[in-house]
């Protein structure tokens, strides 16, 4: 008997091995809903397509695996669009189904007609209408193919007409899908240029990003032969930061440490495997760039030596040409400076606050961390939240780190752990929740009940948008609309079924969240935290005046270089917490672009 093309459809990504799909059932993708019943593969039920898309986002690049998301025509195609935004930034391998109305009515203003592949171009490396079954099967293809390549999400815009069709020919879908990482070796001009910098250089800083992921051994190796300290953006952390004797710390908004110090006092600065977008912090003289994608070489800053290739295969092409350097002195310099600004900085907040409410966040952040398990996976929603998963999530080798770090939105935690845990069975998944973020889908909470999944869920609840604040005191704006009236979403969880913990004194915050990351099934912990303490990047100049919007004290951001005043803070966390006293030093120097550091301060770059 012949198959319709949604059952040829649903049997491909079977043999895919595709073992879940994200979510929500309705009108023109009911004939797939029912071949996915008839199938070995699991419907995650979503309470917004937007969710669907980060769920299957994190699966993929959790497993390394196709991931699949799917939405009804119209409403559920537009909700698709965020989370593939974010999808298709991250190199997720994300698959999306977007029914479409009844092929006739295509054209004619129909009930919820949009135009699906149009709107999709911008967040999808393919994006194609399936016309028929006879053609299906092809674009089928197609799809996977190019989402397993690298090229970012692949949508399938389906009428739901067609689903039905009979789908006889098979041949395009039996085809073997290719899922290997090319190997790019450098041009041999571009490579013997860099090695002839290197070689000529008294100091190289190295600045690595999401790149480096399979060539930690190849970097490490270069900065010994060289002697260069490493600097990380935050893509790069996971990979390079642990048991690395060159580590200088993060640069950018997050930044901390001392890496910007070895990158503007280098000879030569090196950017490997990185799309760092924040120029400010990016020195334009004598600057190395190695990328595989060569359409990132210079756009951010300009480039000198540039290499097209893949880091281990650059490094190792490189490094047997490379002089080895016999003097420390800068490498050993950078890391006393390091050393010098973090040294006694995170007891500032983790130490002695067990009388200071509302909590700091870096203390609850801390815990949650020395708590956590060895592989624990963790969601960071954007915003504040993305701040304290960068400074005080521990890198291991083992663990991994999901966040809005291109696209930058709100909400991204909570549906990016239903991926995560999903696909991850035997793997512990806590998530980083503003309460602003938290409260965009805060829906997805009844399915985290409905699938039982065991993420523990970490509210950093300060009645407040922080990082928008921030973006409002930099740019010398009062603040308006950032606060809001307090959430107990501890209760919340509660009518959801859902295990709650709610911590208000944080004498109570290391046995609470012992307990909750113990506790067998899903959790929320609500805590309640400090609205004022907020991150500032490490470069900028202030001096706190007057009053302001944050009640008894005001922050005023230089844009020009000039006197610093007193007060202000610079220390591990860099952030901005009135109410107690902090390790402080002077801001290194001022820029006349500091405005433009903090403004649209949401993170991240590769």
């Amino acid at each position: 008997m012949a198959r319709n093309y949604a059952e040829q459809l649903v049997d491909t990504l079977e043999k895919q091995g595709v073992e879940r799909i994200y979510g929500l059932v309705g009108d023109s993708l009911n004939p797939i809903v029912d071949a996915v019943r008839r199938s070995s593969i699991e419907w995650i039920h979503v309470r917004n397509e937007e969710a669907a898309a980060f769920a299957a986002e994190a699966d993929s690049l959790t497993t390394g695996k196709l991931a699949v998301c799917a939405a009804s025509c119209g409403p559920g195609n537009t909700h698709l669009i965020q989370g593939l935004y974010d999808a298709h930034r991250n190199g997720a391998k994300v698959l999306a189904l977007a029914s479409h109305i009844p092929s006739r009515q295509i054209g004619s203003k129909f009930f919820q007609e949009t135009h699906p592949e149009a709107i999709f171009q911008e967040c999808s490396g393919y994006c194609e209408m399936v016309n028929s079954a006879e053609q299906g099967g092809v674009v089928l293809h197609h799809a996977i193919q190019s989402t397993m390549a690298g090229n970012g999400v692949s949508v399938l815009v389906i009428p739901g007409d067609v689903s039905m069709q009979d789908a006889e020919d098979d041949s395009f879908v039996e085809s073997k899908i290719s899922a290997g990482r090319p190997v790019v070796f450098p041009d041999p001009a571009e490579a013997a240029a860099l090695t002839q910098a290197i070689n000529e250089a008294n100091s190289v800083t190295l600045f690595v990003g999401a790149g480096v992921k399979d060539a930690r051994e190849q970097v490490l190796k270069l900065a010994e032969k060289i002697k260069a300290p490493i600097g990380h953006a935050l893509g790069g952390k996971m990979y390079i930061q642990y048991d690395n004797p060159f580590d200088v710390g993060m640069s950018g908004l997050l930044g901390y440490g001392a890496c910007i110090d070895a990158m503007e006092e280098s000879d030569l600065f090196i950017m490997v495997g990185t799309d760092f977008p924040y120029t400010d912090w990016l020195p334009d003289e004598n600057v190395a760039q190695i990328d595989i994608d060569g359409t990132h070489i210079g756009r951010r800053t300009k480039v000198d030596y540039p290499v097209v290739g893949d880091v281990k295969s650059v490094i190792e092409n490189i490094l047997p040409h490379i002089e080895e350097k016999t003097d420390r002195g800068f490498l050993d310099k950078m890391l006393k400076k390091h050393y010098g600004k973090l040294e006694h900085v995170v007891e500032a907040y983790t130490s002695n606050v067990d009388k200071h409410t509302p909590i700091h966040p870096e203390y609850v952040a801390d815990l949650i961390d020395k708590n956590a398990d060895e592989d624990a996976i963790f969601t960071v929603d954007t915003g504040m939240c993305n701040v304290w998963g960068a400074r005080y999530i521990t890198a291991n080798g083992k663990r991994e780190q999901i966040g809005s770090f291109r696209h930058g939105t709100m909400a991204n935690a909570l549906p990016q752990a239903l991926g995560a845990q999903a696909a991850n069975p035997g793997r512990q998944v806590i998530t980083f929740s503003g309460d602003g973020g938290l409260s965009m889908l805060m829906g997805e909470l009844l399915t985290v009940k409905l699938h039982n999944l065991p993420i523990k869920m970490f509210v950093f609840n300060n009645s407040s948008l922080g990082m928008v604040k921030l973006e409002m005191l930099v740019q010398g704006l009062p603040e308006h609309e950032t606060d809001h009236e307090s959430v107990n979403f501890a209760k919340i969880a509660e009518a959801s079924g859902i295990k709650h913990f709610r911590i208000e004194d944080p004498k109570d915050a290391p046995e609470q969240i012992k307990k909750a990351l113990a506790y067998n099934g899903p959790a929320l912990i609500d805590v309640v935290t400090d609205p004022n303490a907020l991150s500032l990047p490490p470069t900028l100049s202030g001096y706190v005046t007057g009053k302001s919007s944050l009640g008894r004290h005001g922050l005023i951001i230089e844009t020009a270089a000039g006197a610093w005043g007193a007060s202000w803070c610079t220390c591990r966390p860099h952030s901005l917490a009135f109410s107690s006293s902090h390790h402080q030093r002077p801001a290194r120097k001022s820029s006349p672009t500091a405005m433009a550091r903090v403004q649209g301060a949401q993170p991240m770059e590769g």
